[in-house]
């Protein structure tokens, strides 16, 4: 197999697919070559539009060897959706707080889980203390 030229579907730049990287993809099961170049694919990970492509020239005159294989991506994921599409996480909700007594010291404290009677709870510092013992 050989190198390949490929046009970025986001800037029209060329860029090289190396023979290296193609065989890493048959090893990782991609089906498809990447669409993006590096700079692109870079950005859109950083969550950048992708609109400005000045920095093409910063990149642009790495030996395709500099490059590792694990960078490339072909942006979108294995069932084919982009990332811009996902719809957006809900809010977090807040935590529900339970307040206990320590089993140690017997301080009350806070804790993020409901607790089970039949085992101890402890408040930060004889959590920590009893863990420096073991």
């Amino acid at each position: 197999m050989s190198d390949k030229n490929i046009r970025c579907v986001d800037c029209g730049s060329d860029f090289v697919f190396t023979d290296r990287e193609q065989e890493w993809y048959r090893e990782k099961g991609l089906t498809h070559e990447p669409r993006r170049c590096r700079n692109c694919r870079s950005s859109r990970k950083a969550g950048g539009a992708g609109g400005d492509h000045a920095h093409h020239d910063a990149g642009s005159s790495a030996s395709p060897e500099a490059r590792a294989p694990a960078d490339r991506s072909h942006g979108d994921h294995a069932a084919g959706t982009a990332v811009r599409d996902r719809p957006p996480r809900p809010p977090a909700r807040p935590k529900e707080m339970h307040r206990v007594a320590c089993a140690t010291c017997g301080q009350e404290t806070e804790i993020p889980f409901k607790p089970d009677p039949s085992r101890p709870v402890y408040c930060r510092d004889c959590y920590v203390a009893r863990g420096k013992k073991r």
